[in-house]
Formats: structure tokens, C-alpha cells, sequence
């Protein structure tokens, strides 16, 4: 095909290919990217924009085709359906580097499509997917100011390694995900198990190495086929933006100086409000209005951007704050007295009220994708009521924006989380954000850790987070600790992290501005960790360690280990056993296929009871023990069979009924009976010889013994 283009390199452990030309050739762009034998088709189209828009309408979807991995979906129906989590998350990382890389006013839509189109199960997907997103926008006709690279870096042993296979990422301690230009850093997520901010900065420089290569990649194949890029003319009125701006600068400054959300936000809508009705209203006489309302909001923003950004460069921060400066603290732990742990975290006028619940395996959540199937012990699930913001809207479900901070938050609890050995509870986490003004996600992470400290959860240790923000302008920055909504929206940078008085558990940037430098992330992982510190301090005074016992309310759980091949034992025919030890002792049991059986129950002992007879049916029979509670099975004319443990039964002979004479069994014991027994052998034929008459002889010893101390 001749006009099929193709580039590759070794970036990792494995070869990148990138080709276009061959598939979709009737979307804008197409690209196949292909690493090691996981493919990915990436389509970008783009539209005319809608009327009246004043936002950049760019949607990213990603989608794993299962069949890709030779999977069918689980469940009923064998069609994917909605996207999964995983799919959601992707496309969010996917969308967050590639979108401040688009003029100013451009309002075309965009959509790009992400299709996985085969999985080896060892090169995830998602790396392939932001290289795909980012070459397909470079060689078709959007205005993409890029192209950007992306690659994922884990520390396996001490040393760094780019692109980690599915088995490195289990053994690695730090997991970064990182986009970016050749020349600076827009993306960053990482997971890690409480590793210093040194290691942290010097492994995304590490990472960016192999940014540059694949930006030279990307690069070389724009050059062999990319199209000119289409800029359209942007509507814009300089003349009226000058004269808005003169009129109203000083009423905005003065909304803005409102230190209360709440007024603040009305006062700049009353202003906004007021400006809208002289522009967009059509006066009498004229046949239409001076401004549409899509251009008067694109100047309105740009006239309150101004001024908040000057603001905060003069030193005066929208709340009266210092750069450095950490709002209130309030923590409560406590409050809900029927929840396994619950904490209450303030800080200014972001509040996020935090749940905890322990359950058993069977609580787990199932998770399906390209790799095998497996149970998720620990959840977090973050919620954004429109109430938080003062709004009305419908309640549809979680957002991307929702599943995004709750992954984030989930990332950060989960590397100081027990190990299963010590602490087998499936744990869910429930965040519902009870206000908002900024960085909820981080107060998510705060009560996260006092909620789970409550419930008497075992963590390593505790973790806090939070956000630094930036404003940036001719060569000159500041850092803004602990971001609030408007700061957020006006500023330049959303860098979230979170960790312990040890190292890092968790980081996502986001930036408005194309690229960040690796001085200034060193400075803010700096700022954060001092901010960090603090909040663990505060926090600490409330609670400062779990609590030594769990609620009365939570499941007692405890495990007892089994030889493999004695599980069917337990079970039964037809589960016969295992329902009636269930039901005899008000437990439920989980048996896992390595041995490990999970004993549970909400009231009284009976996971004690349980775990005994559990004991007591793969322990081996042992001569000379004493089977107190035996249950007499059937009746002979020359004895008595009784069941010592569940399945196993031995003879008792009418002469070992009793120290007297025994005419006939039933006049001793009858079928059903509990007696004890003591087993005296086991014959070459492995047929068991009980005596009640040693049992008895044994256990009235036993007591006159007891009796003599």
C-alpha cells in the first residue's frame, strides 16, 4: 500500500511501532500503535463548532474490545457494554495532557476514539493508548500544539525501569505514569509505597528521556505524512473586550476581594449578570445585540482571570491567605455510630464526610477486564452531591470526574493498607463531599486515613494530602499551598500529593499551561511534603493510631488454615457439611482454593465454635485422645458406631459401653447421642476402636485431679 507509513524504535524494554494509513482511512487521522503484541487503533475527527459555545468541546473515549485478550465478557450478556472503571480512567489520563495543547478559542470539536484492538497481557494498554491519541492528533489537520510522549516507569529492586511488564509492576514500590513535550513535563500520576520525593523527581527524570524519544518518534512520522493544520478564524472583539475591561475592571476587583465563596461568587455573578444585560440585549430601534453571549462570557473570563491572577502575583491570595498558608483544620472521627469507622474532615470551606465498612471475601469487588478476572479487597468511592456547591442538578450516577478522584484518593489509602495475612477484611471506603471550594479529592485522602484509624483498621501508617496550585506569568511563578475552586480555575496548575511523614503515596498534576519544568515540580514536591507534615500533625491529635478493637458492629473474622485436600471434606456432598456448620454456629465460611478458609460472624463466638470443628475434622484422628461430643450413628446388637469427627466414625463395643455388664447397646446410648469416647487404636484396615468406659475412667481422673489442686 503506498500510502501506508510506518516508524519504530526500542523505547524500554520493546519496540514501538506507529503506522497510519492502513485502517479508517476515512476518519481525520488513524493511527496503530503496536507494543510488543498489544495494539491500539486511535481515530480523531474533528467538527464545526456549536453555536453560542464558549468551551473547547474535545471528548476522549477508550474502550478494551475483550476480544483483543480471546475473552468473553462475563455475566448474561456477551456485548460490552457500559465502559469499566479501568476504560474511564484512561480516558481521563489520556484527555488531561493532550488538552491545554490547543489555541486559545478554539472551539471545533474534537473527538478522539481509542480502540484496543489486541492485548498480550503484559504491555498494558494505556501508555500505547496516550502515544496513539497524541500521533494521531500531530499528523491530521487539528491545531495540536504538540506532539506529546508518554511512557510508565516502575522501580523493581532499586532500579528504574521504563515501560515495566504486568510482572515488574507487581514487584515494583514506585509506579509513575508521565506525558509530556521533548522539553517539559503536562502529566503526572504515580502510586507508590511511601517513597521520598529525592527518588520520586529523580525517577520522572529518569522518564522523560524516553518522552524525548518518543516526541522524536512522533515527529518523524508527522513529517512523512501529517497534514497542514486548519486553523479557523476565532470570533473575538478586541475594541468591546478593551471597553468591558475598562468599565468593569474595578467592580470585579472588588467581588473578588469577598473572602466567603458564597458572596464572593454571587457578587461576580451580579456584575457578570449586569454587563450581560447592556451587551446582549437588543435595543430598541436595532435589529440586533452589541455581543453574542458566547463572545461576552470568553471576554468576561479573560477580564476575571486578569485580575484574580494579578491579585495573587501582588501577593493577596482570594481568601486573605499566604502563599504557604494551610486553611482550618477541623477532624472528628466517630460521628456515624452504626458504620464500622467514620471521620469528619474540614479544611476552609471543602468538607468531606468518610465511611468505613469491613466485610468478608464475599464482599470483594469482582473485577473483569483484559486480564483473569479477580476480587478488589479494597474500594474507595467518592461522591460529589450538587449540594457540596450550592447547585441543582439530576443525580445520574458517578462521573468520570468522580471515578477520577476516587482512584486518586483509592491510590493513595491503598500502599499503607494491612497485608491480607494480618488483616483479611475487605475494606470500602465511602467519601461523600459535603462542600467544595478546591482540592476535595485530597480532603477525601485526610478522612480517609481518620475513618479507617477509627474502624481500628491496621494501616501502616497515616496519610494526608494536598494540592498546590500555581500562577505563572513572564518567566515569574508563585506556589500556591492548598488551592481553593477559584485558584483552581484561574491558575496554571493542579498538583495533588499525598503521602505519610515518610515518602509519597500518590501524585496527580494536571496543568493549564503546556508544559511544567523539572525545577519547579522539584519545588513544589518540596512545598507539598512541608504542608503535609502539617496536616498530619493536626490530624494526629485526633486520633492517632488505630484503634486496638473494632466495632461491635463489624464482622469477627478469622482464618484457619487446611491441607487443599481436605476441602471437599469440609464442604460436604452437595455442601452438605459446610451449610450445617453455617447453621449450627451463625457463621458464614469462605473457602479459598490454597486451604485458607475465612471464618466470619456478626454476633456472639460462633467463628470460635466454627474454627473448632474445622480443626477438628482435618486434624488427623489421634490414639488416645478423648472425643467428648461423638454422636452415636447407629446401633448393633455388639455396639454402638459413633461419629468422633465429621465423616469419620469407629466402633464402640458393648463391652467398652461401661465398667458393668451391658445386656443390649440402647440401654446405654440410642442414635443421636452425644457421648465420649476415647479412640484406643486403629487397626491395619484403618477401622477405628472407641471405649466410652476409658473415655468416662479418663475424664473422672482428670477431675479428681483438678479437684486435688
Amino acid at each position: 500500500m503506498a500510502n501506508v507509513f510506518k516508524v519504530e524504535k526500542q523505547i524500554g524494554g520493546q519496540k514501538l511501532i506507529l503506522e497510519t494509513g492502513k485502517i479508517a482511512k476515512q476518519a481525520g487521522a488513524a493511527i496503530v500503535a503496536t507494543y510488543g503484541e498489544t495494539m491500539v487503533l486511535v481515530a480523531v475527527t474533528s467538527a464545526p463548532p456549536r453555536e453560542e459555545i464558549d468551551y473547547f468541546p474535545l471528548s476522549v473515549d477508550y474502550r478494551e474490545k475483550l476480544s483483543a485478550a480471546g475473552k468473553f465478557p462475563g455475566g448474561f450478556m456477551k456485548r460490552e457494554g457500559r465502559p469499566s472503571t479501568k476504560e474511564i480512567l484512561t480516558a481521563r489520563m489520556i484527555d488531561r495532557p493532550i488538552r491545554p495543547l490547543f489555541p486559545e478559542g478554539y472551539f471545533d470539536e474534537v473527538q478522539i476514539l481509542v480502540t484496543v484492538i489486541s492485548a498480550d497481557r503484559d504491555n498494558d494498554p494505556d501508555i500505547l493508548a496516550m502515544v496513539g491519541a497524541s500521533t494521531a492528533l500531530a499528523i491530521s489537520s487539528v491545531p495540536f500544539e504538540g506532539p506529546i510522549g508518554a511512557v510508565r516507569l516502575g522501580r523493581v529492586d532499586g532500579e528504574f525501569v521504563i515501560n515495566p511488564t504486568q510482572e515488574q509492576r507487581e514487584k515494583s514500590d514506585y509506579n509513575l505514569v508521565l506525558a509530556g513535550k521533548a522539553d517539559a513535563l503536562n502529566m503526572i500520576e504515580v502510586d507508590a509505597k511511601q517513597i521520598p520525593e529525592d527518588v520520586v523527581a529523580e525517577g520522572i527524570k529518569f522518564a522523560h528521556q524516553s518522552i524525548k524519544e518518543v516526541c522524536d518518534l512522533i515527529n518523524e512520522l508527522a513529517a512523512k505524512c501529517g497534514k497542514e493544520k486548519q486553523v479557523p478564524e476565532i470570533e473575538w472583539d478586541q475594541e468591546l473586550a478593551d471597553e468591558v475591561e475598562t468599565k468593569y475592571t474595578d467592580e470585579f476587583k472588588k467581588a473578588f476581594e469577598l473572602s466567603v465563596k458564597a458572596e464572593r461568587s454571587e457578587a461576580v455573578k451580579a456584575v457578570a449578570e449586569k454587563i450581560t444585560e447592556i451587551y446582549c440585549t437588543v435595543p430598541e430601534g436595532a435589529t440586533e445585540a452589541r455581543c453574542s453571549s458566547g463572545l461576552l462570557n470568553r471576554i468576561l473570563d479573560q477580564i476575571q482571570k486578569k485580575i484574580v491572577r494579578q491579585m495573587i502575583l501582588d501577593g493577596k491570595r482570594l481568601d486573605g491567605r499566604g502563599y504557604t498558608d494551610i486553611r482550618p483544620i477541623e477532624c472528628e472521627v466517630a460521628l456515624l455510630p452504626r458504620a464500622h469507622g467514620s471521620a469528619l474532615f474540614t479544611r476552609g470551606e471543602t468538607q468531606a464526610l468518610i465511611s468505613v465498612t469491613l466485610g468478608t471475601g464475599r464482599d470483594e469487588q469482582i473485577v473483569d477486564g483484559l486480564h483473569e478476572e479477580y476480587g478488589q479487597k479494597f474500594m474507595l468511592h467518592y461522591n460529589f452531591p450538587p449540594y457540596c456547591v450550592g447547585e441543582v442538578r439530576f443525580i445520574r450516577g458517578p462521573g468520570r470526574r468522580e471515578i477520577g478522584h476516587g482512584a486518586l484518593a483509592e491510590k493513595a489509602l491503598e500502599q499503607v493498607k494491612p497485608e491480607i495475612d494480618n488483616f483479611a477484611y475487605t475494606i470500602k471506603i465511602v467519601s461523600d463531599i459535603t462542600e467544595s471550594n478546591g482540592s476535595s479529592s485530597m480532603a477525601t485522602v485526610c478522612g480517609g486515613t481518620l475513618a479507617l484509624m477509627d474502624a481500628g483498621v491496621p494501616i501502616n501508617k497515616p496519610v494526608a494530602g494536598i494540592s498546590i496550585g500555581m500562577v505563572q506569568e513572564n518567566g515569574k511563578h508563585v506556589l500556591l499551598t492548598d488551592i481553593i475552586g477559584d485558584e483552581d480555575h484561574f491558575g496554571d496548575m493542579d498538583f495533588k500529593v499525598a503521602g505519610t511523614t515518610e515518602g509519597v503515596t500518590a501524585i496527580q498534576l494536571d496543568i493549564k499551561v503546556s508544559s511544567l519544568s523539572h525545577e519547579i515540580l522539584v519545588e513544589t514536591l518540596q512545598r507539598a511534603k512541608e504542608a503535609r507534615l502539617k496536616l498530619l500533625d493536626i490530624m494526629t491529635q485526633t486520633i492517632s493510631q488505630p484503634r486496638p478493637e473494632l466495632s461491635k458492629h463489624a464482622p469477627k473474622l478469622i482464618s484457619v488454615e487446611i491441607d487443599p485436600e481436605l476441602i471437599g471434606k469440609i464442604i460436604g456432598p452437595g455442601g452438605k457439611v459446610i451449610k450445617k456448620i453455617q447453621e449450627d454456629t451463625g457463621t458464614k465460611i469462605e473457602i479459598e482454593e490454597d486451604g485458607t478458609v475465612y471464618i466470619s460472624c456478626v454476633d456472639g463466638d460462633g467463628h470460635l465454635e466454627a474454627k473448632k470443628i474445622i480443626q477438628s475434622m482435618t486434624e488427623p484422628p489421634t490414639v488416645g485422645r478423648i472425643y467428648s461430643n461423638s454422636k452415636v450413628v447407629s446401633i448393633k446388637d455388639f455396639g454402638a458406631f459413633v461419629e468422633i469427627l465429621p465423616g469419620v466414625e469407629g466402633l464402640c463395643h458393648i463391652s467398652e459401653l461401661s465398667d458393668g455388664f451391658v445386656k443390649n447397646v440402647d440401654d446405654v446410648c440410642k442414635i443421636g447421642d452425644e457421648i465420649p469416647v476415647k479412640l484406643l487404636a486403629i487397626d491395619d484396615q484403618g477401622r477405628f476402636k472407641l471405649s466410652r468406659k476409658a473415655a468416662l475412667a479418663d475424664m473422672k481422673n482428670e477431675g479428681k485431679a483438678e479437684a486435688d489442686k
